[in-house]
């Protein structure tokens, strides 16, 4: 038979259980809030999430980006989501998805030594990976990513600027003998009204989509050429270097279009 105290403690758990969430609530905003104001030159956080419209638990993980790119005063916070190819099958064709971007989410696993693939997972800098939609988790990593120390190798520059075509130049100094260069273009924004699948019903707003992905070994100097999907689009160039025997993302920078 449950005491007095038994019963009271059963009938307080809700409250309690509500005032821990509100002060987590509070500390994902303050802590989010600061990400989005640092104007620190020392370190950078480079994100990639893999997501996809056709992933019931993706949502989530799109508007915590989407929390993180609104208003954000942060020039080394660099922000990228990859649709990945894999969910197309359940019923709904995400129109972003790409093979070469769940490609770049199983090189990741093969790094990071894991054994599966799974969506939404965000990457932090190459070097860690987590739950994208775990508020505290994901906020915490890149917090601790941008109060490293890393150098600054990267300048980046738009040679020329078309209606449906642009090219874009860097150069570094790194001195890596392992690293790869990826140059990114990124839309902005975009929605979706999802008609099937596990997301049937819903419409689906996303930011920082991964339109188009290029890679080569790092030079001192080089260009790209990028043709853009859509000319009324707002586009961002993200460039980063990454080694490659080990993924860490050793520096990164942007443009915009």
């Amino acid at each position: 038979m449950k005491t007095l105290k038994d019963i009271l403690y059963i009938l307080s758990l809700p409250l309690i259980i509500t005032m821990i969430m509100t002060v987590k609530g509070f500390a994902d905003n303050h802590r989010l809030a600061d990400i989005k104001a640092d104007k620190s030159d020392k370190s950078f956080a480079v994100v990639e999430l893999f997501t996809s419209e056709g992933c019931w638990s993706c949502p989530p993980a799109d508007e915590l980006i989407a929390k993180l790119q609104k208003d954000n005063q942060n020039k080394k916070l660099f922000i990228m989501a990859f649709h990945v190819d894999y969910w197309d099958h359940q019923g709904w064709k995400d129109r972003f998805s790409k093979a070469e971007f769940t490609e770049r989410q199983r090189q990741y696993a093969s790094w990071m030594k894991l054994h599966t693939l799974y969506t939404p997972q965000l990457v932090i800098n190459g070097k860690t990976e987590m739950v994208g939609s775990e508020t505290s988790k994901v906020l915490s990593g890149i917090q601790s990513a941008i109060q490293e120390n890393h150098p600054e190798n990267l300048a980046i520059k738009i040679d020329r600027n078309e209606t449906r075509h642009v090219q874009v130049s860097y150069s570094s100094s790194s001195l890596s003998r392992h690293s790869t260069i990826l140059m990114v273009l990124v839309q902005k924004q975009a929605s979706s009204q999802v008609t099937a699948g596990e997301n049937a019903g819903k419409s689906l707003s996303h930011v920082q989509i991964v339109r188009q992905l290029q890679r080569r070994i790092l030079k001192a100097k080089d260009s790209f050429s990028f043709n853009l999907p859509d000319a009324d689009k707002d586009y961002e160039i993200i460039v980063f270097e990454q080694n490659q025997q080990s993924g860490e993302i050793i520096d990164a920078t942007s443009i915009s279009l």
